[in-house]
């Protein structure tokens, strides 16, 4: 449903460079799925659902074009 590669929904963030992670390690659907059911915290939200499209609503100013 969403629109954008499913690397996005894992955060890169301060906890990402914590837990010593490397982005290109998560690139495709397995390893994404792997990494945020070890590693809950690092999941992109909100993710807005409507109708058959769905987002990562962060920032916010992007639910305006699902809307």
């Amino acid at each position: 449903m969403l629109e954008v590669p499913v690397a996005d929904l894992v955060r890169k963030d301060k906890r990402f460079k914590e837990l010593g992670l490397n982005a290109a390690d998560y690139a495709d659907k397995k390893t994404v799925v792997a990494i945020l059911l070890k590693h809950p915290e690092l999941m992109q939200r909100p993710i807005v659902i409507r109708g058959k499209r769905a987002i990562i609503a962060r920032p916010p100013e992007k639910l305006e074009a699902l809307l």
